[in-house]
């Protein structure tokens, strides 16, 4: 009998042990001692690169406090946006973090931390050239281009209706691309993330405009990890977390966007 009991013991020691592990715990994210994030280096005013060089952005300084607060180290690898399913998946980088929308489709092999931001879709015009745009459906014999990858490309895929009656339809591997694209006259309309949007029109009054209507879907940008990293997910959180706390991310918020966007949960 005693033999008996002390097997049991031993045994729910070992389930107790088990269970403590599969808990998520974010000590396991402790052992990383760098962190690789995935993003568009080209996609202003999220991750981008000033005229040195040197990278800079919104969701850089979120990154980079991140890190410090969990003390590791940060490597920012520039990859093809639409190809973000296998620079994840594969283990070319922990993460994708660069206004980045969380989406069914993107769930399918990813896991995400809490939205920290919304975003919409606009349309983007050459300055005083609104084409007599005011609806979606005045879209019609114009030529639009999306960026590859896009919640906009998403959209239009799936309104083929809408997407048929373009005169013509562009896809481009960089936001740049599809920016310059717009500024020479290759295409007329750019659907594209409002964050961004106003952010190049901050920079170049004088070259775009929005014009307001409704189109696209709504969404929420997350930090997209592998499926099966909910440590370091949650590790990344309880950091974030702190910072909208403290007040750190509303900072960074107000010197990118001169607003507090960031979504307190």
């Amino acid at each position: 009998m005693k033999k008996l009991f002390l097997i049991i013991c031993a045994a729910l020691l070992v389930a107790g042990c088990g269970g403590e592990h599969s808990n998520n715990s974010t000590d396991d994210a402790k052992t990383f001692d760098k962190i690789i994030i995935g993003l568009d280096d080209e996609f202003a005013p999220m991750g981008f690169r000033n005229e040195q060089g040197a990278l800079i952005g919104f969701d850089i300084d979120l990154a980079r406090e991140v890190a410090k607060r969990m003390d590791v180290d940060v490597e920012f690898k520039p990859i093809d946006w639409d190809k973000k399913r296998e620079a994840i998946t594969s283990g070319n980088v922990d993460m994708i973090w660069n206004g980045l929308d969380i989406t069914d489709e993107r769930k399918e092999y990813m896991i995400f931390t809490k939205p920290y931001m919304d975003d919409r879709q606009i349309l983007l015009v050459k300055k005083d050239n609104d084409q007599n745009i005011h609806a979606e459906g005045d879209l019609e014999n114009k030529r639009v281009g999306v960026q590859a990858g896009s919640i906009a490309e998403n959209y239009l895929d799936n309104n083929a209706d809408l997407k048929i009656t373009f005169k013509e339809y562009k896809t481009y591997g960089k936001f740049q691309d599809a920016l310059d694209a717009l500024g020479n006259g290759t295409i007329d309309v750019f659907l594209c993330d409002e964050l961004v949007a106003r952010y190049e029109m901050n920079l170049h009054p004088d070259q775009f405009q929005i014009i307001d209507v409704k189109t696209g879907y709504v969404t929420e940008m997350g930090i997209g990890f592998r499926k099966e990293d909910t440590a370091l997910r949650d590790r990344v959180q309880l950091a974030f977390d702190e910072m909208v706390a403290d007040g750190t991310a509303k900072r960074i918020s107000e010197q990118w966007f001169q607003a507090d966007l960031i979504k307190v949960h």
